[in-house]
């Protein structure tokens, strides 16, 4: 593990490090490139190679029916090392059509902001222009910032900002669910499942 930090990853084992997933974006992507995240893994990863002082995941939830696709991967962050962020999408209807939209950017970027004081090392798990602002903020306060996405929809200016990009399918190997690990240690299966505001 130790030589894969090392290839796909500038990391000191000294820094104090955070990370913050946008959900939505993250497994859109994962999910284009045919694989299932193994969170657990994930957070091995970090712990392994630096000092993770927190681990954020970000998505909007549909609260409008009784069954809830997302609640049991929230549900298995919660208790395991990640600090969710959620709150209820909005339905609203364009063209006679239902759209559903939950945007978390506001709440990743004002957290990220908040704890750029206690960190060396941001590490963002999108690809969405819209934080190429929050990363050249944070970067003003001495914090390195690194940027994991898919490069093919990643914008321009964000990987540009960012004092490392690491492309999501070279990380792949260190985050995927095998098909031999069990639900504990990697989450619950989350293909098929429908993130608002992708």
């Amino acid at each position: 593990m130790e030589d894969q930090n090392e290839t796909i990853f500038w990391m000191d084992s000294d820094d104090r490090t955070a990370l913050f997933i946008d959900g939505p974006n993250f497994h859109g992507s994962a999910r284009d490139m045919g694989f299932d995240v193994d969170y657990q893994s994930l957070l091995t990863f970090f712990r392994e190679g630096t000092k993770l002082v927190r681990a954020f995941y970000y998505t909007a939830l549909d609260v409008s029916g009784e069954h809830t696709p997302l609640k049991p991967l929230v549900d298995w962050l919660s208790y395991n090392g990640y600090i969710v962020v959620t709150k209820p999408t909005k339905e609203f209807k364009n063209g006679g059509q239902r759209r559903v939209k939950g945007n978390m950017d506001v709440e990743l970027a004002i957290d990220m902001l908040n704890m750029a004081p206690y960190l060396e090392h941001t590490v963002l798990f999108s690809g969405d222009g819209d934080f190429r602002r929050l990363v050249e903020a944070v970067q003003r306060r001495g914090v390195k910032v690194t940027v994991v996405a898919a490069a093919d929809v990643t914008a321009d200016e964000l990987r540009r900002q960012a004092d490392q990009f690491v492309e999501l399918g070279g990380f792949r190997p260190c985050i995927e669910r095998r098909s031999t690990s069990t639900a504990a240690e990697s989450g619950p299966e989350t293909t098929g499942e429908v993130f608002p505001g992708e």
